[in-house]
């Protein structure tokens, strides 16, 4: 009895082994899949193509535009998920900085369109607070100085009703936020000199300026900063020498650290060898686990998406003729 207990034991051993051989094989692609799973994907993103403002998800067919019969810009998406904020030109010209425009809010469905800038400034690059009041911000262009001033409006204003945050006598570009309410600018006040800061507004008060130490800084540009949900991460452009070019310029991504205001470990992603081609407008997607931006040649821009986790690139845009510029994440304010 004990031989065939023994026996039977064995076999059964043996069995199960094969069984579960098997189902390992089965399993197999489901465990190499698990990594790919978890990762976030299909994130919308907000861009313009051929003067229309869309969302979509890259790399999927598109639908249809929410503004048409205009040249609008620069979409940013609010923290809140439902609103887009955007620049629409009014007045061309060969000199960009001379166009004339408004900021516009419209909603992420493609309802609700309104203008909270009434059309007779250079407004620029909008985006929005992180702080939970979802302020949108943006750059107007002084006339008298061709210095920037950065403006606030708020969700259902009028044109009229927007603020200054920044003094006229000095030029400041906001480019990015963070969730305690603090700017990230590029500024030049009197007493510190240009830089780039983490600034707290105070409407009509003393703002605070704190600098954000940077090497790269001190050799080039860094334009169009992004810093990313979690706050640990900063992406943008870079322009080695301080003569203003926006083609050539290589994209980084770098640690940032909101409480130290340092950014470090820069690491090129796109374009390290500067080739003569533009390469603008790098921002988070998929949470941080990728970047969006654009690139080509004038009038011939395509979206490209690159994946941290693999260090991949992949061109999303569909139509290879159209011209694709300004992509920006889902709820992800710049």
């Amino acid at each position: 009895m004990n031989a065939l207990n023994q026996q039977l034991s064995r076999r059964e051993f043996l069995a199960r082994t094969a069984a579960f051989a098997g189902m390992g094989a089965t399993l197999a692609p489901l465990i190499a899949n698990a990594g790919e799973a978890a990762r976030p994907r299909d994130s919308r993103v907000s861009y313009y193509c051929n003067g229309e403002i869309h969302v979509g998800v890259p790399g999927r067919p598109e639908e249809k535009p929410l503004t048409t019969g205009h040249w609008d810009f620069k979409p940013s998406w609010s923290k809140t998920g439902n609103m887009l904020v955007f620049f629409r030109r009014l007045k061309n010209d060969p000199n960009v900085g001379k166009w004339i425009t408004a900021t516009c809010i419209i909603n992420v469905d493609g309802t609700g369109f309104y203008q909270l800038s009434d059309g007779t400034y250079t407004d620029f690059n909008p985006t929005w607070t992180r702080d939970g009041r979802n302020t949108p911000l943006w750059n107007r262009k002084n006339a008298a100085t061709g210095g920037y001033c950065i403006m606030a409006g708020k969700v259902g204003g009028k044109p009229g009703e927007e603020v200054a945050l920044t003094d006229k006598r000095y030029s400041s570009w906001v480019h990015s936020a963070v969730s305690d309410g603090r700017l990230l600018v590029a500024s030049a006040p009197p007493k510190l000199g240009r830089g780039y800061y983490l600034m707290t507004p105070n409407t009509g008060g003393e703002l605070k300026f704190e600098p954000i130490e940077c090497e790269m800084a001190k050799k080039g540009v860094l334009d169009r900063v992004s810093v990313s949900p979690s706050e640990k991460k900063i992406c943008f452009e870079y322009q080695k020498g301080f003569k203003h070019s926006m083609i050539g310029r290589t994209l980084y991504i770098a640690e940032f650290d909101v409480q130290k205001r340092t950014i470090t470990n820069a690491k090129p992603f796109a374009n390290e060898a500067g080739k003569p081609f533009w390469f603008a407008y790098p921002r988070w997607i998929d949470g941080e686990a990728a970047v969006v931006y654009h690139s080509g040649e004038t009038g011939k821009n395509q979206l490209y998406v690159y994946r941290l986790d693999d260090a991949s690139t992949k061109r999303v845009s569909i139509n290879a003729t159209a011209d694709y510029r300004y992509p920006h994440g889902e709820a992800a304010p710049c």
